[in-house]
């Protein structure tokens, strides 16, 4: 019994030798397979393997702001808006001298207000380069309002080096969490081999798809050149300590990996766009409910407008297919004016009055006050690239018969392709021109009651409606005057008006003007200002004479905020906070350089000859600003700016 005691005993006591055994070799392995691990993981962060097979021109004085100016170039861009900074001064030199006119502006907003002009007149993408931190964080309002009117804006940011950043180096903060949700596409570029490609698919984000604003990081040891950064990273002294060397040797390879393969050749030239289709099954079922309408109506928005389908093909499609129409946003001016199929006014009334409606790129949103203008009863068809826009409140207020997602401008060819030259009965246009008539004959007599004090702000829209030329392109910033306006003043063509978009920011005029101007010069850009919007704009003046870049600005001045006031005071008995004053805002812009005139009661039978005067100092190459002093009208009692 002993015996066989002692055997067990043995057993266990050789199984836990064993047990014993196993487990330290087994450690072993593990400790040794996490070290190597964790070396490998330390070469590929230090880009040691990269290294192997690329070299390190250390002789070379390029910098990476060169690789963002060829790309720019290769992409067509010709403006680059900025307000400047040492973080981004490398790329701002190497455009210039690739022949990209870079544009200095007085606020970082600004800049980004313009190369959202440009994106949306030109259909390329717009370029705005600003400095680190509240450089960046000054843009947040313009790439938001970008964001919101779905317009490719490329925002180039600076940034602290990339071993400095969240140690404390100036101007740094958490940039990509700020613009992630503002932004399609955000990058942050570490090494100065992967700027090229960077851009071109940030690049190419921008316009895909449902257009928007992307950000690319760009810190100071990607935009500056090999000797700089190794005198900046690199101690001229090495440390005879072991953990100096070791810290020395970690940052020759940082250093090494920031610019190893950097000047190698790369495509530099536009991505593939990713820009989706309706499907034929889809517009042959549009192109069936639309032949059975006998009240059709087309609500044009802004996408329709977007690249590939030019302007005057839309505008062809569009009279071909011989539907009244309501133009907004971007497709105001479409038509030209007063284009048989153009219906301005009465838009409620008419989407509760037809049986089939296009909705080609316009939203259920706040505009269309949800969904709710729309009638229960009618066939709605909406085109839109973007799916949250296409069925926004579509569970609530109404239903679409056919919701297409994919390019507006492309549909609208196709669908006049399939209905091949089916006409509509003339009466439901005479019907809806007859309304239209009517309600401007309320305008014409709202322009002729008398104000408390100075000009009636309807009378001098309708002169300057008048005046415009053909070659005008309107710029739109304010509220009370501005949304008078849009009832009066009509844009002359296609591409001709440019406002906020659905955000309705305040302080896009200067930013906007200048993008303009810019991209297309043989324009007149007239900008229509509030007062109050105009306190955003007034210092840009200097900018205008800086860069020669001659408009003119309007400012319906009636000392308040007038679109709050409307409604603040009857509802809550008090103007606090709307009131401001007749300043002299013309003698503010001569002060800046530009030319002013003024517009009052004083001069009431003289304001076509001074809105003539402005015109001819603007052809002669000046910014010019008119202080229009205007009082209050009833014109838009009710409106409600919430």
């Amino acid at each position: 019994m002993g015996s066989l005691t002692d055997r067990f005993r043995l057993m266990e006591t050789s199984a836990a030798a064993a047990s014993a055994g196993g487990f330290f070799p087994s450690f072993l392995l593990l400790a040794f397979g996490t070290l190597v691990a964790a070396v490998l993981g330390v070469a590929h962060r230090l880009g040691l393997f990269y290294q192997l097979m690329h070299k390190v021109d250390k002789t070379s004085i390029r910098h990476g702001g060169e690789s963002v100016a060829a790309v720019l170039r290769a992409h067509g861009v010709r403006f680059v808006f900025t307000l400047v900074g040492g973080h981004i001064s490398p790329l701002l030199v190497a455009c210039e001298k690739l022949g990209i006119r870079v544009v200095d502006t007085r606020h970082e907003v600004t800049a980004v207000f313009a190369a959202d002009a440009v994106a949306r007149l030109t259909g390329t993408v717009g370029v705005a380069a600003v400095t680190a931190g509240p450089g960046l964080t000054n843009t947040v309002t313009a790439v938001k309002n970008a964001q919101v009117a779905q317009s490719p804006v490329l925002l180039l940011g600076g940034a602290a080096s990339t071993l400095l950043q969240k140690r404390g180096a100036l101007q740094a903060i958490d940039q990509m969490s700020l613009f992630r949700p503002l932004c399609k596409f955000c990058a942050s570029v570490r090494r100065v081999r992967d700027i090229v490609p960077t851009l071109r698919t940030a690049i190419a984000a921008a316009q895909s798809g449902t257009p928007g604003p992307v950000f690319v990081e760009l810190p100071l040891d990607v935009l500056y050149p090999y000797f700089m950064v190794e005198k900046e990273m690199i101690p001229a002294k090495l440390p005879n300590t072991l953990m100096g060397r070791v810290v020395v040797w970690y940052l020759q390879n940082c250093l090494a990996n920031l610019f190893v393969g950097a000047w190698e050749p790369r495509p530099e030239g536009p991505l593939p766009l990713d820009i989706p289709q309706a499907s034929p099954q889809q517009v042959q079922r549009c192109v069936e409910i639309l032949s059975r309408a006998k009240r059709p109506l087309l609500v044009l928005g802004s996408q329709a407008l977007l690249p590939p389908t030019p302007a005057n093909k839309l505008r062809a499609a569009v009279e071909t297919l011989g539907v009244p129409c309501f133009l907004g946003g971007m497709s105001r001016g479409l038509l030209g004016r007063n284009h048989p199929l153009h219906i301005r006014q009465n838009r409620s009334a008419a989407l509760k009055k037809a049986d089939v409606v296009v909705l080609a790129g316009a939203v259920c949103d706040f505009r269309l006050s949800y969904g709710r203008v729309l009638n229960r009863k009618s066939s709605i068809i909406i085109v839109n690239r973007n799916r949250d826009d296409l069925l926004l409140n579509s569970d609530i207020f109404w239903k679409p018969q056919e919701a297409v997602q994919g390019d507006v401008g492309s549909f609208m060819i196709k669908l006049v392709e399939g209905l091949q030259g089916q006409m509509w009965s003339s009466d439901w246009a005479e019907e809806l021109r007859k309304a239209d008539q009517q309600k401007e004959q309320t305008y014409r007599d709202k322009a002729l009651m008398p104000v408390l004090q100075h000009l009636n702000p309807v009378w001098v829209l309708q002169q300057v409606e008048e005046t415009l030329p053909d070659n005008a392109l309107l710029v739109v910033d304010g509220g009370d005057f501005v949304a008078t306006a849009a009832y009066l003043v009509q844009p002359r063509g296609p591409l001709r008006w440019l406002d906020p978009g659905a955000f309705g920011t305040l302080g896009v005029g200067a930013g906007f003007a200048l993008g303009a101007k810019l991209c297309q010069p043989e324009a007149e850009v007239w900008c229509l200002f509030g007062d109050g919007a105009f306190g955003y704009s007034l210092i840009e003046f200097d900018t205008f004479v800086r860069h020669k870049v001659p408009v003119i600005a309007l400012v319906g001045n009636d000392a308040g905020w007038t679109q709050i006031s409307r409604e603040q005071v009857p509802r809550l008995g008090s103007d606090v906070a709307c009131s401001l004053a007749y300043t002299d805002y013309h003698k503010a812009a001569m002060g800046l350089g530009a030319q002013g005139l003024i517009l009052s009661r004083d001069n009431e039978d003289q304001v076509v000859k001074v809105l003539r005067e402005g015109q001819q100092l603007c052809q002669d190459g000046h910014a010019v600003v008119v202080n229009i002093l205007i009082g209050r009208t009833d014109f838009r009692d009710g409106s409600i700016s919430v």
